[in-house]
């Protein structure tokens, strides 16, 4: 991890793919996201060895589940040009995609969920993009958040 490395917060709804499905895999590319703002983070900002609190959504409750990190420099997401696909876009072009892409790898899963209700109730994560702008799906997190949200997750 270098100097500048940063950290993240990534959605995934538990169901489609949760940390197991990441811990089996070990590696995935994170596919699938069209929203500019979380495009623009993972093609301008991300950086291998970039850690990230992997975040179940639509879960009951929904919180962070573990750790992963970003595997790759950020490239075209293939999904933008396979028609077949839910994700396709027909604006992209191979010379000129719209939408990045990096590849996530595992690296662990916490004992316990960290449940946004405790993240919000947190006097020192109030401030934190999750409590703030809920639907973002890749958001940055500041250094001491996520030492805070590891140490919650961490706890037996």
């Amino acid at each position: 991890m270098s100097a500048e490395a940063r950290h993240w917060l990534m959605k995934s709804e538990e169901d489609v793919y949760s940390i197991e499905d990441l811990r089996r895999d070990g590696v995935t590319p994170w596919t699938g996201i069209r929203n500019y703002e979380a495009r623009n983070h993972m093609r301008d900002r991300m950086q291998p060895g970039d850690l990230i609190l992997y975040y179940h959504s639509n879960a009951s409750p929904p919180g962070v589940a573990g750790i992963a990190r970003v595997a790759s420099e950020a490239y075209a997401d293939p999904e933008q040009f396979d028609e077949a696909s839910a994700y396709h876009d027909p604006k992209a072009t191979h010379e000129k995609p719209r939408w990045m892409l990096v590849d996530v790898e595992f690296v662990k899963a916490f004992p316990k969920l960290v449940p946004l209700g405790d993240i919000r109730e947190h006097p020192e994560l109030r401030d934190m993009v999750l409590v703030k702008r809920m639907r973002l799906s890749v958001q940055p997190v500041t250094p001491e958040e996520f030492e805070i949200i590891r140490a919650l997750g961490e706890e037996s």
